[in-house]
């Protein structure tokens, strides 16, 4: 089983890692403890996603830190006064953990500003009246920006998924001592539940989950893909997602869950097969590989619930 070592979309999970410092696990770890890996959804039957159903990066973060030991402040609205009063005062006590902000307006990465940007996380190391400096992980340490535009994308007005804006995470302490795969083994009644689908959480009318939201996506391929769902999977959503599968199928295997293991491993490989078919108009190829992954979801569920066993392994 070959773990991914490289670039890719996790700014979440990396922003929680430089604020834990030395004692941050690997991002693998961070990343699997936040449930991200653990379904797929399309959201009002239009929007593919290959993270769990009703589920988002607020949840991730606060369940991650949790199952890690650590508490922190979680703080967000007020005006863009208020907020940058309130940013400048946790920064005079370390770095700060802010998001999400709108990527499409952090003025440093070439190409914006944009309104397909989407969702991000950075970690503010100082601020002032005129000037930001963070470090963002899509590939930018001691990034600077103004202060407004900075205020701008982090009032985050087309994320949907916060009730108010300007959040920010600070003040991190270690109340207890776990080891990560402790942290890992208590977090698999949570990986179950979000594979079973939760149908506790708010989401618009006609989305789906798991092996319904993939084959349904399949369908969506054999028609036409609209440009700008073809652009979110081939820049962000099959990147993402085949790293995140093969991540937690690595912490599977360091649990002895070999069999679940084996298909989230699986599950990687159909999805990060799809980049090239979608890249180049093989829509025929894309929709064939998302009929053979969707019903690996409810395997994986299998078998996380089994223990990690293969059928007929007592």
């Amino acid at each position: 089983m070959l773990g991914y070592v490289g670039s890719g979309p996790y700014c979440f999970t990396n922003s929680l890692a430089m604020m834990l410092g030395q004692e941050a696990p690997s991002t693998a770890v961070i990343e699997t403890l936040t449930g991200s890996p653990f379904g797929a959804q399309l959201i009002a039957g239009a929007l593919p996603l290959f993270d769990p159903y009703g589920w988002h990066p607020e949840l991730g973060l606060d369940a991650a830190i949790a199952q890690l030991g650590w508490s922190c402040e979680r703080s967000d609205g007020g005006t863009s006064a208020e907020a940058l009063e309130r940013l400048r005062t946790a920064c005079s006590r370390g770095p700060v953990l802010v998001g999400p902000v709108d990527m499409g307006l952090l003025l440093h990465q070439p190409g914006t500003p944009n309104a397909d940007g989407g969702d991000h996380y950075v970690v503010v190391i100082a601020v002032d009246e005129d000037t930001v400096e963070l470090h963002d992980p899509h590939g930018h340490p001691y990034a600077t920006l103004p202060t407004q535009a900075f205020l701008a994308a982090w009032e985050a007005k087309s994320i949907s998924y916060i009730d108010a804006p300007y959040v920010l995470r600070t003040g991190f302490v270690r109340q207890r001592r776990i080891t990560p795969v402790d942290a890992l083994r208590q977090s698999l009644p949570s990986a179950e539940r979000w594979l079973a689908g939760r149908d506790d959480l708010p989401m618009p009318p006609g989305s789906l989950s798991g092996a319904a939201a993939v084959e349904t996506l399949a369908d969506l391929v054999d028609q036409g893909l609209p440009p700008g769902i073809r652009m979110l999977l081939t820049a962000f959503g099959v990147r993402v997602g085949a790293r995140r599968l093969n991540d937690a199928a690595m912490c599977l295997e360091e649990l002895g869950l070999s069999h679940a293991a084996s298909v989230a491993q699986r599950q990687a490989r159909l999805l990060g097969s799809l980049q090239y078919p979608l890249v180049h108009g093989d829509d025929r190829t894309a929709a064939a590989q998302l009929r053979q992954l969707a019903p690996t979801y409810g395997q994986l569920h299998a078998a996380i619930r089994a223990g990690g066993r293969a059928p007929g392994v007592r």
